[in-house]
């Protein structure tokens, strides 16, 4: 099973770019987050004529997360199980004998503001979940945006963006907390390099051009899932098309 994530960044603005990475790779699921879009406005049809079908949580000018699937979805359910809002940050489903978890995690905005006190509680949170809902014996993967550089190889300035809401130590220590549960870094099982990036921010005009950017889209799974990982990648191309998001996607590979 082929599985990609991928923060959209306007799912309407992003639909020649998302059916082009559609038609080369063939994921059997794409988790998508920032759809910023109402589910009534969510653009379907595209993905309908592609094979797949849409179990989607979102909002207008913010946030959302939706999972595309060419293979049936089971028990979908959106939001964590302890708040009545935000709910438009988490959808989880059963999809092939995974149990799927996309999110967006909160960015932050800045560590000295209550917007990163959230995001941290937002992460332990998490933690809760996970625990309440899975077994490390079950075959999890959890997948997204997560606004989390994991270590100083997944920033190309990690010394000048210690301060950052998506590499403070805060921050990577509320992730760290969420993969202590039982979990796996699937890119990093098959990649050890520097410099392998997912995000590079437009205000950056040559971001991608001198490879300064971020790996804060994850996939992470439970044992006995990562043992199944055949491959796993990101693929910059995306990022280099007309109108791309600032992120591009990253894709895993599992023998089921």
């Amino acid at each position: 099973m082929r599985v990609a994530t991928f923060n959209v960044n306007g799912v309407r603005a992003r639909i020649p770019v998302i059916t082009r990475f559609l038609r080369q790779h063939e994921p059997d699921v794409l988790c998508l987050q920032e759809t910023k879009v109402v589910d009534e406005d969510f653009p379907v049809e595209p993905f309908e004529k592609l094979g797949y079908e849409c179990a989607i949580c979102g909002q207008k000018s913010y946030n959302g997360v939706a999972i595309i699937s060419r293979v049936p979805m089971k028990q979908v359910t959106t939001g964590l199980d302890d708040e009545p809002f935000d709910h438009t940050r988490l959808i989880r489903a059963r999809v092939g004998g995974i149990h799927l978890i996309n999110t967006y995690v909160p960015q932050g905005r800045d560590v000295e503001t209550e917007h990163f006190r959230y995001k941290l509680d937002w992460l332990g949170r998490l933690r809760g979940f996970i625990e309440r809902n899975y077994t490390t014996r079950q075959r999890m993967l959890w997948v997204g945006d997560i606004n989390v550089a994991p270590e100083p190889r997944d920033v190309h300035d990690p010394k000048g963006m210690m301060n950052h809401p998506d590499f403070h130590p805060d921050a990577r220590a509320a992730l760290a907390d969420v993969v202590a549960w039982g979990l796996t870094d699937v890119f990093r099982k098959h990649n050890d390099e520097d410099g392998q990036y997912s995000f590079y921010d437009y205000r950056n005009p040559r971001s991608v051009k001198h490879n300064s950017g971020w790996r804060v889209d994850l996939m992470h799974a439970t044992r006995a899932l990562a043992n199944r990982c055949t491959a796993a990648r990101i693929d910059i191309k995306p990022r280099t098309w007309k109108r791309p998001s600032d992120h591009t996607p990253v894709i895993a590979e599992f023998d089921l």
